[in-house]
């Protein structure tokens, strides 16, 4: 077993993340569900939401039985949503071809939607015992730092070659005290930020820290000026009540609930846009600050503006549109801007609402 191998091990054994709520268990599933959640995303944020949709989809076969809206309902505000349209389709994969059991072949694993060649190894590895390797953005910060591994660690060329590192450190045995201990050093220690080098059980052999370079590394995406579109978002009220429509299967919040979008329109004449869309009679009405919203590669600017219907034809409650409480709105498949938007609006209608 390589030194490295061995000082994580031990490292990991004492000091490493035991208690995480998807920890302490070989049920595949369980694995998998957390290796999802937790790609491009923090611990931190997953650990309530992975209690909750464990609760609701225990199982594999509760999951590819329920529908996709209701699993990216319990998956709102997580982010990636393709993420849950991934694990859901996988899930109706393994009923379908795998007689309901997750596959224990490695790569049958990556065939699953979602499953790429780290997750596929972060499952087999905690479920299955089998070593694999794993390479994530903690594992790659990690080594790239250890052996001074310049270049973006995404670019094809520098991925290449830290995959070949990782695989040339994989120990014989112990291979899931290994692969949590890649994953705790990165999250706990060898951060991006004010990583704590000086008790990393690897700074004696750590080329990074031995030539004060670990600021440096590893070394960032190159800088692209992020393009910025915008949209305006008809938050059509009636009452208590707001209109909602089901954004397409794919794309940006696919699946999801949302406002109906326009382009911003220089006259600000909604009244008759809406009048024609839906066949609504509406009044503009409060103004609402603009807010952003930024993607992996661009950034949205949101313009909402509220309506108050004035009188509806009740044929708009059509497939893809439905009209719910603002409370049940907020409790919906919707966006994380879209819930933003609606507590807003809950929290003025409550402060405008005369006192009993």
């Amino acid at each position: 077993m390589s030194d490295f191998a061995n000082r994580l091990i031990v490292w990991q054994k004492v000091h490493g993340r035991h208690d995480l709520p998807w920890q302490n268990t070989v049920d595949p599933y369980a694995i998998w569900v957390s290796e999802i959640m937790l790609q491009q995303t923090q611990v931190a944020a997953v650990i309530g939401y992975y209690g909750k949709f464990m609760q609701r989809f225990p199982n594999i076969a509760t999951l590819a039985n329920a529908t996709q809206e209701e699993v990216l309902q319990y998956w709102s505000g997580l982010g990636y949503y393709s993420r849950a349209r991934n694990l859901h389709n996988a899930a109706t994969t393994i009923m379908d071809k795998h007689h309901g059991e997750f596959p224990q072949d490695f790569d049958t694993i990556q065939t699953l939607s979602g499953i790429g060649r780290s997750t596929a190894a972060a499952i087999a590895s905690f479920a299955y015992n089998q070593t694999q390797t794993i390479l994530d953005g903690n594992v790659k910060r990690v080594l790239a730092r250890y052996f001074v591994i310049e270049g973006w660690p995404n670019s094809p060329k520098i991925e290449r070659q830290l995959w070949a590192l990782a695989e040339g450190l994989l120990p014989k045995q112990a291979i899931v005290n290994y692969t949590q201990g890649l994953m705790d050093l990165g999250a706990t220690l060898c951060t991006r930020s004010k990583p704590k080098c000086g008790i990393c059980p690897l700074n004696s052999d750590c080329e990074a820290y031995k030539q004060n370079r670990v600021p440096e590394l590893p070394t960032p995406k190159p800088r692209t000026v992020i393009p910025e579109k915008s949209t305006t978002m008809l938050i059509l009220l009636q009452g208590d009540e707001v209109m909602l429509e089901k954004r397409p299967p794919t794309g940006i919040w696919g699946g999801l609930w949302s406002f109906p979008e326009i382009e911003t329109i220089d006259n600000n004449d909604y009244e008759s846009l809406v009048h024609s869309r839906f066949d609504i009679v509406v009044h503009a009405s409060t103004v609402f600050p603009t807010l952003s919203h930024t993607f992996s590669h661009f950034k949205l600017i949101i313009r909402p503006q509220v309506l108050n219907v004035h009188k509806m034809n009740h044929s708009v409650a059509a497939p893809g549109k439905i009209w719910l409480h603002i409370n049940d709105a907020i409790g919906a498949a919707i966006p994380t801007p879209v819930r933003k938007i609606l507590l807003s609006i809950k929290s003025k209608l409550i402060t405008s609402s005369p006192s009993k």
